[in-house]
């Protein structure tokens, strides 16, 4: 049961995904012909791992909530999906799944006010973070795996 659950929530997420790329067929262009164009006009997912100590990982969350920055992320134009999960397997982690519907949504937010109180509060509750990123497009898989995770080992992003 332990293994099967990572594997639907992976089918669900590539599910999501290629329904995120039919309903928003207008804003992203299914055409691309570089892989830049390619990561810039399709939609991914990604997996942030978020891991802490003593329920810090949960605190973290709590206070992204009441200090408002999860809604506005939320509020970023192109973000699809930006939702926190606890684990059941590890009191200690809680997963974010962050959709954008390409590059230019996903570098608004990175640009935004919000990335510094992320920054800030990861801190304050020292917490680590590993990543997956999905996408139904190849050329944006493929694209997406040169990232690496700061504070977790290079293979964790698989």
């Amino acid at each position: 049961m332990k293994n099967i659950i990572p594997s639907i929530i992976v089918a669900l997420c590539l599910i999501s995904c290629n329904n995120m790329n039919n309903s928003k067929q207008a804003a992203v262009q299914s055409d691309a012909t570089t892989t830049e164009t390619a990561v810039a006009d399709s939609a991914f997912t990604v997996h942030l791992y978020y891991t802490g100590k003593n329920g810090s990982a949960k605190k973290f969350v709590e206070e992204m909530i009441s200090s408002g920055t999860l809604e506005k992320i939320r509020a970023i134009e192109g973000n699809l999906q930006y939702e926190y999960f606890y684990s059941v397997d590890d009191p200690e982690t809680v997963l974010l799944i962050d959709s954008w519907t390409g590059q230019a949504a996903i570098n608004r937010h990175h640009s935004s006010p919000m990335m510094q109180t992320i920054i800030e509060l990861r801190e304050k509750y020292e917490i680590t973070s590993r990543r997956e990123f999905y996408s139904p497009n190849a050329q944006t898989r493929q694209e997406l795996s040169r990232f690496t995770n700061l504070d977790a080992p290079a293979d964790a992003n698989k």
